[in-house]
């Protein structure tokens, strides 16, 4: 990636985490996944074609390398209606101060031209956002957290940056959006593929999984995402705060509980700011096609890719639109059935 821009002042740091676009499977999968998958420059296999490294998916009628977008948009009631999320490849939940969430929604397979609303970062999204080909689409942070997000090498754009407007008939700070066309349109490329974010491939576990037609991940008592497996076996978020033509409704949902730890700071209301770790490891459950199938998380390091396994061994996630949940080991639940 070339230095990006945040807000007006120029980047030098190169850096490190909906159904709105079409679905398929991948070529030439086994029970247990691909026989070889792409590597890491993306290069096809005799496997079959690239695939994009957010959704598994082959990249058949796009660019694998092009530029990673994750916007930070706010999941409350106050966003109403969100905007742009059936157009995402991959979202993940993070827990925030006052015990509600917010989100970081992948965009690169399906850009479009209004996001939002577009709210800040948080350190939580170190362990998030991956380190190269990947920009984070935000509203600003604390001080403290932008130095420790600048530390990581992870880049940004923030409001003042092309792209990024105030909608009018919002309240602020749930007005700020952008046209992420025009924010791509002002980064460059670096020719190269992300890895893959999640181990991508087809796995019998699901066949064998815990029956899971509703989902409900408790994040605190302010906050619970509920979820209801559709007809053609996908999960429509019933808590979501985007319009009925707008969600996200995902292939998968990935449970993962992490320790949240305090960020160090207050936000202007006086409330501790929480940070959740995507590091080390935990339990998780994984939801696909209306079973439930437990498992244990792992990632070495923030910049490490995500890894999960069973008593059987490594288990894969099916290609498609995926919802990932951080959900605290002290405040948190899973609640399925």
């Amino acid at each position: 990636m070339t230095p990006r821009t945040r807000g007006v002042v120029a980047l030098a740091a190169v850096g490190v985490l909906l159904a709105g676009c079409s679905q398929g499977d991948p070529e030439a999968m086994g029970p247990d996944g691909p026989a070889e998958t792409p590597g890491a420059s993306g290069a096809p296999t005799d496997a079959g074609p690239t695939v994009w490294p957010y959704t598994g998916l082959p990249a058949t009628d796009g660019d694998a390398t092009r530029p990673l977008l994750v916007v930070k948009i706010d999941n409350t009631r106050s966003s109403s209606p969100q905007v742009g999320l059936s157009h995402a490849d991959l979202v993940v939940e993070q827990l925030v101060e006052g015990g509600e969430a917010r989100l970081a929604v992948f965009f690169q397979t399906d850009v479009p031209d209004e996001v939002g609303p577009v709210r800040s970062m948080r350190a939580t999204d170190i362990g998030i956002v991956p380190a190269d080909h990947a920009t984070i689409v935000t509203s600003g942070a604390a001080a403290r957290t932008l130095r420790r997000i600048d530390e990581a090498g992870i880049d940004y754009v923030e409001e003042g940056a092309p792209g990024f407007y105030r909608a009018a008939g919002r309240t602020s700070p749930y007005d700020l959006f952008a046209d992420l066309l025009e924010v791509e349109s002002d980064l460059t490329a670096d020719g190269g593929r992300a890895d893959d974010y999640l181990p991508w491939g087809v796995s019998a576990a699901y066949d064998e999984g815990a029956p899971a037609t509703e989902i409900d991940a408790v994040f605190s008592t302010a906050h619970t995402t509920s979820w209801e497996l559709q007809d053609d076996g996908r999960y429509l978020p019933t808590s979501s705060f985007a319009a009925d033509d707008d969600e996200f409704v995902a292939d998968t949902v990935v449970a993962l509980e992490v320790d949240v730890v305090d960020a160090g700071y207050l936000d202007p209301a006086g409330n501790p700011v929480p940070e959740s770790l995507l590091e080390g490891s935990g339990t998780a459950t994984v939801f696909h096609d209306g079973r439930a199938v437990e498992a244990e998380w792992s990632k070495d390091s923030p910049g490490d890719a995500l890894e999960l396994t069973t008593d059987d061994g490594p288990l894969l996630v099916p290609p498609g639109h995926t919802w990932i949940e951080l959900l605290p080991s002290t405040t948190g639940s899973l609640d399925y059935r």
